[in-house]
């Protein structure tokens, strides 16, 4: 399995971090080891850990871009020895059929001009002739249309396939002056951009954005004609470190960030609240806070996408609802859940903010303008991504906005994602309703009117199935992380299955909130995956999720691949509240009968849909 953790940023524990300017050139500048210590990551002895093979396809000689993504992959995968397996000098067509006959479950596919047409490499230069450039114009559509073909047939097979399209500047091949944009290379950039656009439409293809890398790499620094030439190694160390940071990126991203909490006064809009009332902010062009208008865009388009919002700020909460429903601001109140608005700590709102979410603090980013706010966050949760609002730096906002797209960026959005603020503001009312220790919780589950669907259909196995499996924590039942090949070849097992389970209720709709995946056998059932998110805890579905598997293939019992991690007590107290005794090592068995004994009254109207998987 992956197991990978990235940071971007190193943070010191220094609070006065915070007071240090940070050049805007450098906050989206990507960490790229030297090629020294690359060296030294990638040798090292692994021999005792299981092997993971990734293809580098490519038709250059890969030399030290082999070992810069050996490193950064090694630095992501701790559990694994990533070893690095490279084809053909000269043959990056080959060498991707190669890999798809090979079964490679991963692969990082580099794409230069001469691999497109050897007359469009300096150690393969010829025929720079006006009569050969259609021909050479035909030929790199042909070689184009073959490497997507290729990168399809693999990603078809569930590998997951990061690519580089071409880097390095064009040789001056055509008639036409370097300083226009001529016919002849604006031809092969539209070829370039069309077979981009198909690679992208792949679901397990993920291609490096041109504008990031030139933005990192400029065009100028980037080629090593003498290295070219004499070995066949085309970059400069600087250009093959980034292309290795960012390949490693798409192949082992870090994970998306969940929620984002932010300040107000100089933040949301410029102006102090308490000091100026609501029509003293501004977040406008016309009175020079376009950048404050600029960050409320942003959190517009992060809330669209699913990611969970909420204010943390020293303030008086009335003035507050006044400002959110100003004409002005864009980013109004129904945008973030829960406003945490008083003049306490924000340490103290960032902390109730965690419980009403329900999620873990290194899964959230705070971003404040006052360097000791972010200090004193920064003091009690060391795992938030504290982040500055530079209200006074243009520059430097634009590259804030940069910052957040990329940790919470995310390769598509499900309907899931975009009912998740309602789900929250659904169960903090029925935390509400239940705290009050006069109402009775049975008679409040009937009232909800909740309705669970189960699917056993091949659409149960879709990619919200596996982003849950892969970022659930606390109902995980062993922590593991599956690869898209390895969902795909759990897939092809005649005896595996995949339940799905959706909710809903008069509070709103949950979309898929649990995944049990495992495998049938005549006498029992055998669950190796079950994650519930969060959201659906307190509505006794884990209860029904087994029953519907007992009844769905008839098991007296069912075992069940538990391993207990530092994050998953939310199962490990509900298991042990069925067995009613310490829980012994994995596997657990857990029968019928016991679960009929201990499942507690359950008020769900229950939809089944089948078309088991493999059957």
């Amino acid at each position: 399995m992956w197991h990978w953790s990235l940071q971007y940023c190193t943070r010191p524990a220094n609070p006065t971090r915070f007071l240090e300017r940070v050049p805007p050139s450098r906050i989206n500048r990507h960490p790229s080891v030297k090629l020294i210590e690359a060296l030294r990551i990638y040798g090292e002895d692994r021999t005792a850990l299981p092997r993971r093979d990734v293809h580098l396809i490519c038709g250059l000689t890969p030399l030290h871009l082999e070992t810069f993504l050996g490193a950064e992959l090694q630095q992501r995968a701790m559990s694994e020895a990533v070893a690095i397996r490279i084809g053909l000098f000269g043959d990056l067509a080959g060498n991707l059929e190669r890999a798809i006959t090979d079964g490679a479950t991963s692969a990082a596919v580099v794409v230069e001009w001469s691999d497109l047409d050897a007359r469009l490499g300096w150690r393969t230069a010829a025929g720079w002739v006006p009569e050969a450039l259609s021909d050479i114009g035909e030929s790199v559509g042909t070689s184009l249309r073959r490497i997507v073909a290729g990168v399809q047939a693999l990603t078809d097979a569930g590998a997951l396939v990061a690519v580089s399209m071409p880097t390095l500047p064009l040789p001056p091949v055509s008639f036409e002056p370097g300083y226009l944009a001529g016919r002849f290379v604006t031809r092969l950039q539209a070829l370039v951009a069309d077979a981009t656009e198909q690679l992208t439409s792949l679901q397990y293809s993920r291609v490096l954005d041109r504008q990031r890398v030139d933005m990192l790499s400029p065009l100028s620094e980037r080629a090593d004609p003498r290295s070219d030439l004499a070995t066949g190694f085309p970059y400069r160390n600087a250009h093959a470190a980034l292309l290795g940071g960012l390949l490693a990126d798409a192949m082992l991203p870090p994970a998306a960030k969940k929620g984002l909490i932010t300040d107000l006064d100089d933040t949301l809009w410029r102006g102090i609240l308490g000091d100026v009332g609501v029509e003293g902010i501004a977040c406008t062009l016309d009175r020079d806070a376009q950048v404050h208008a600029i960050y409320q865009q942003c959190l517009v388009s992060l809330g669209a996408s699913g990611v969970l919002l909420a204010v943390a700020s020293k303030n008086d909460p009335e003035l507050v609802a006044h400002a959110l429903a100003h004409d002005d601001v864009v980013a109004g109140a129904e945008l973030f859940f829960p406003l945490e608005v008083h003049w306490r700590p924000k340490s103290g709102s960032i902390d109730a903010i965690l419980q009403s979410w329900n999620i873990g603090a290194d899964s959230i980013v705070f971003v404040d303008d006052n360097p000791l706010e972010l200090a004193e966050v920064q003091a009690r949760f060391p795992a938030v991504e504290c982040l500055l609002f530079p209200k006074d730096d243009p520059a430097a906002v634009v590259a804030l906005v940069r910052r957040l797209r990329d940790l919470f960026g995310k390769t598509q959005i499900h309907d899931e994602d975009r009912l998740r603020l309602e789900s929250l503001r659904a169960a903090a009312s029925l935390r509400e309703t239940t705290s009050d220790r006069t109402v009775d919780l049975d008679e409040f589950l009937a009232s909800t009117k909740a309705e669970l669907r189960f699917d056993f259909s091949a659409e149960a196995a879709d990619a919200r199935a596996l982003e849950l499996v892969n970022k659930t924590n606390q109902f995980n039942l062993n922590g593991r992380r599956l690869t898209d090949a390895e969902w795909q070849t759990h897939l092809a097992d005649p005896d595996a299955f995949v339940l799905a389970a959706s909710y809903a209720d008069r509070f709103g709709k949950l979309g898929k909130i649990a995944v049990l995946a495992g495998r049938r056998s005549p006498d029992a059932v055998y669950v190796t995956t079950w994650v519930m998110s969060c959201r659906a805890f307190s509505r006794r579905i884990e209860f029904q999720c087994l029953r519907v598997l007992f009844d769905q293939f008839g098991s007296s019992q069912a075992v069940i691949d538990f391993v207990p991690t530092a994050r998953n007590g939310p199962l490990q107290e509900f298991l042990g509240g069925l067995l009613d005794e310490p829980l012994p090592p994995a596997p657990l068995v857990i029968s019928r009968q016991q679960i009929d004994a201990r499942t507690p009254a359950l008020h769900h109207t229950i939809r089944i849909f089948t078309g088991v998987i493999g059957a």
